[in-house]
């Protein structure tokens, strides 16, 4: 090769691996302006944000292919500056911009003050070149219940069919949206700061962005903590589905042991468990109305995934009050219309960062038994839609990771709870264990999708670790808050 070509094959790949550890800030803020869609109550709360873009590559590995705008927003410091938290925002598909804009309640007084609180809009989410998609062939996303071998060729059809509409309608960042990625576009956004290290707080499926940015640039964190820790280690299908429906039918026994003993539980005397057999069996013969649109069905799935997501607080006050409205309710009269135009899909970066191949309808047939054995009410998983969702497209680039240590120069904080039904327990015990040394737990012995804003023991250890470094005493646990 001649020395001219050298260099500039070495130049392109010298720019596929590194970010600069160091440079001058060269982000230009921006307050954040009002957007469609705003209400007068999130308008107000816009004074103190800032709004920028970072250009960073389509594809990190070919970086000369292309380039698009990452939206991001800060809040800076009040006093006392530490640096700069980003924050990992959730889903797939949650928006770390609205965060930042509307959304700051999530942080404590004391992290506002001591830290410019950063975060953006992943990559196919929100203002970061949004996933978009017809919005026709999102509504006919075939049911996970799947009952035959035709069944399970529909949904491959229909999933190839929609990822081509996808790429169609959003462009070539459709085909790079993996964690790895992403990964690599917080690192851009840490060196546009003009920071040398950055602190992290993930949340949910943001969890499984700062233990991927740990481990790939450690020098560069100075401290991580995970809330409702994802664990991208379970090795099969199987194993996928068995840890998220424990985690749901935990946390359907925990609302069952509280409507025994509540007076102000809807359903406070009854058998909840044969009343939710008579609203899945309804649900099923296509006679249960939706509780969101009375006048259409709703699936057996859909009403397993609107009872998973009450648990996120929990409300369980709301969850009685519907359960009880739902199995008094006439049926519904009519069929959803066929929507048109384009819609978000916010589940397309899912199947970039997990494997879950199910093989052919036997095979899928086998764990819808398994988990109808093992769970007595949450027996579809909300979960199940992830695995089918992907079935039939290309493997994923970032498969789950075989188990294995994290080094990392600064031990994180870990925080999960007890009853959590989205992130279980066993997750974040799983975690645990992979960070070893460099890593502990706090355990909050309550429920709920998160427990840093609901509890203020965790609140507490949280700020002080991000402050100070100063981690608990492995083995803490902070008390259960009764939910409301």
């Amino acid at each position: 090769m001649r020395p001219t070509a050298w260099c500039a094959a070495l130049t392109v790949a010298l720019a596929t691996l590194t970010v600069p550890a160091t440079a001058a800030p060269s982000v230009d803020w921006s307050a954040c302006e009002p957007e469609p869609g705003d209400t007068p109550e999130e308008i107000a709360l816009l004074p103190g944000s800032e709004c920028a873009t970072v250009t960073v590559p389509i594809d990190w590995k070919h970086p000369a292919a292309g380039t698009f705008e990452l939206a991001i927003a800060r809040r800076k410091a009040q006093q006392q500056r530490v640096g700069v938290l980003v924050f990992g925002p959730g889903g797939p598909g949650d928006s770390g911009v609205d965060r930042i804009r509307t959304g700051m309640s999530r942080f404590s007084q004391q992290v506002e003050d001591r830290f410019d609180v950063v975060s953006f809009d992943p990559r196919g989410v929100a203002r970061s070149n949004a996933v978009r998609c017809s919005a026709a062939l999102v509504a006919r996303q075939p049911s996970p219940i799947l009952k035959s071998q035709r069944d399970f060729d529909d949904t491959i059809a229909h999933n190839r069919e929609l990822a081509a509409d996808c790429r169609k309608n959003t462009g070539p960042v459709y085909d790079h949206l993996d964690m790895l990625q992403t990964v690599r576009d917080v690192d851009a956004i840490r060196a546009a700061l003009g920071e040398s290290r950055i602190s992290f707080h993930g949340s949910s499926y943001g969890t499984l962005l700062g233990q991927q940015y740990a481990e790939r640039y450690p020098q560069r964190v100075r401290a991580v903590v995970l809330e409702s820790v994802f664990d991208h280690g379970p090795a099969t299908t199987g194993e996928f589905l068995d840890e998220q429906a424990w985690a749901g039918q935990d946390s359907f026994d925990e609302f069952v042991k509280w409507c025994t003993t509540a007076t102000t539980c809807a359903l406070h005397g009854q058998d909840v468990h044969a009343l939710w057999d008579r609203l899945i069996a309804r649900a099923d013969r296509g006679d249960l109305p939706d509780p969101q649109r009375p006048a259409y069905p709703i699936s057996p799935f859909q009403l397993s995934f609107v009872t998973f997501r009450t648990f996120y607080g929990p409300d369980w006050t709301r969850l009685a009050d519907l359960l009880a409205k739902l199995d008094q309710s006439p049926p519904p009269t009519a069929v959803p219309p066929v929507p048109s135009g384009l819609t978000s899909y916010p589940l397309a970066p899912f199947c970039r960062d997990f494997s879950l191949p199910v093989r052919d309808y036997r095979e899928y047939a086998g764990h819808l038994r398994r988990l109808a054995r093992d769970n007595q009410d949450l027996s579809y998983p909300a979960q199940l839609m992830a695995v089918t969702t992907c079935v039939g497209l290309p493997k994923a680039p970032n498969p789950q990771r075989e188990p294995s240590a994290y080094r990392l120069r600064t031990p994180a904080l870990l925080v999960n709870g007890l009853h959590d039904p989205a992130t279980g327990y066993n997750w974040a015990r799983s975690v645990a264990r992979q960070f070893g040394r460099d890593g502990v737990l706090l355990t909050y012995r309550g429920w709920g999708h998160g427990s840093y804003t609901t509890s203020p023991c965790v609140e507490q250890a949280v700020d002080r670790y991000l402050v100070t470094l100063a981690l608990p005493a492995r083995g803490s646990a902070c008390p259960s808050i009764p939910p409301s």
